[in-house]
């Protein structure tokens, strides 16, 4: 651990990253098992938002302030609200992680999605149809750059157990660091970042929309419906290269 951190270096990092959530291409209202009167869907919702309070202080006018709670809660906060193991955490604190591309982030969602969600359950050889947005998301931070570190230390980067990577986020979220930029593990070519601040993002703007369609031994993505954009082997998904 202290020859990791005493060579690292920093990577100033001011751009968009990608954020691929699961979600629902035609939203539904959450209200409309109440009642069937739209005027009673809009009065729940108005209790609702004067009652919750603010994720976070924000200058813009209250009238549009819904969406963008919407856009930040999806799109930032809610690893920090429901804190899960992961890479660089062992499940007692939020970890939100971040791709530099969309693909990247197709390649490191699908991996979860298959190995982790489908086989758990037993339907890696069903046909399963999954709906999931992609947000742009705004990140600002001086982040410790692991990308020169993990050649010398391949436990950052193993493909399923996550112990040594987890001892260093442990680290880095008590020291408060805001995050890492690191090497995808599912798409090599690719880069990810580990934010334990969300305060060094921002401005989360919706990217596009997918569909993931298990089909067989591939997994189908479609950015438009019914239309293949990436196909990825399931066997090969998420094979360290």
């Amino acid at each position: 651990m202290k020859s990791l951190f005493a060579h690292l270096a920093l990577a100033d990092i001011h751009r968009d990253m990608a954020r691929n959530i699961v979600s629902l291409r035609q939203s539904q209202d959450l209200f409309n098992d109440l009642t069937d009167d739209p005027a009673e869907w809009r009065l729940a919702q108005k209790v609702e938002d004067d009652v919750k309070p603010p994720l976070y202080r924000s200058p813009t006018p209250a009238i549009d302030r819904p969406f963008e709670d919407a856009a930040w809660f999806n799109a930032i906060g809610w690893p920090f609200r429901h804190w899960q193991a992961s890479r660089f955490s062992d499940g007692s604190y939020g970890v939100w992680y971040g791709s530099d591309t969309v693909e990247t982030s197709v390649h490191e969602s699908a991996y979860h999605w298959f190995h982790g969600l489908l086989s758990d359950a037993g339907f890696e050889h069903e046909p399963v149809v999954a709906e999931r947005k992609v947000y742009s998301v705004a990140c600002r931070a001086a982040l410790l750059d692991f990308r020169q570190a993990t050649t010398e230390h391949p436990g950052l980067l193993h493909p399923s157990d996550y112990t040594f990577a987890q001892t260093v986020g442990a680290r880095l979220h008590q020291e408060g660091h805001p995050g890492i930029l690191i090497q995808s593990v599912r798409r090599p070519e690719g880069e990810n970042v580990a934010i334990f601040n969300p305060g060094v993002l921002s401005n989360p703007r919706l990217n596009c929309q997918l569909t993931y369609r298990l089909d067989g031994g591939r997994v189908i993505v479609e950015k438009q419906p019914g239309k293949p954009w990436l196909k990825l082997d399931t066997a090969a998904l998420g094979r360290a290269m």
